[in-house]
């Protein structure tokens, strides 16, 4: 159905539901409430409508979830090489892909095992594939490359989105979360032990930073060394 190869057919009266309609508010339940929130109950009370209402146009909650992962991403960014260079696509690339993952946490706790097989999903990796055309990279090193940024763009994301989803259940503000865990990491942690892990604890490391600090600095700190490694494969090709 998502590739056009199938045609939609809801079984049943439509009572003015479509599918684009129970996937848009499926997202929106679960940008707005968490992912452990969303049920065809609660979906169709959303809606307005009787749940089995729902599965005319959708057969279960896992296939729902295969047309929110298509749709939520949106479509990937245009990005011209010639402009940007390899490298300034790929960045930009990254920085997106990451804003995704804090518009719609959720994605980052759905994991149905398989690689991705929806044209949305398909996009955003053909995108970033572009951005290599012209490295001289061969195909399967270009696929290693995008891997290896996409693994670290959800990787990073899910530590911070994490924390934010944290601080939402709490009284406390990220930089008292912050404070918190170094004030416990500096009781637990002796030199004898963990002596790397100590001198970080010592020199104020695990300290809450500026409250305006969503991450994004060290998130450009590691893009670039990723990107910088990249460059050194480019170069020797």
């Amino acid at each position: 159905m998502l590739w056009g190869r199938t045609e939609r057919r809801p079984r049943g009266p439509a009572q003015g539901l479509s599918l684009e309609r129970i996937v848009a508010a499926a997202i929106e339940l679960a940008d707005a409430e968490g992912l452990h929130t969303l049920s065809m109950a609660r979906l169709a009370e959303r809606l307005g409508c009787g749940t089995m209402s729902l599965y005319r146009h959708v057969a279960s909650k896992d296939d729902l979830l295969v047309f929110m992962m298509d749709a939520a991403p949106g479509k990937p960014p245009v990005i011209d090489v010639a402009v940007d260079g390899w490298r300034g696509g790929l960045e930009r690339w990254a920085r997106e892909l990451r804003s995704i993952y804090f518009q719609h946490p959720w994605v980052l706790q759905v994991n149905t095992g398989l690689p991705p097989l929806e044209p949305g999903q398909l996009a955003w990796l053909d995108s970033g594939l572009r951005t290599l055309a012209d490295t001289g990279l061969s195909p399967d090193k270009k696929l290693a490359v995008i891997l290896l940024v996409l693994h670290y763009v959800r990787g990073e994301a899910q530590l911070h989105v994490g924390l934010l989803r944290t601080n939402e259940h709490s009284s406390w503000s990220s930089q008292e979360t912050q404070a918190w865990y170094g004030r416990t990491l500096a009781r637990l942690i002796d030199a004898e032990r963990f002596p790397a892990l100590a001198e970080l604890s010592a020199a104020g490391t695990f300290d809450p930073g500026d409250s305006s600090d969503d991450g994004t600095a060290d998130f450009d700190f590691g893009l670039a060394r990723i990107l910088d490694g990249v460059g050194l494969l480019v170069r020797a090709r």
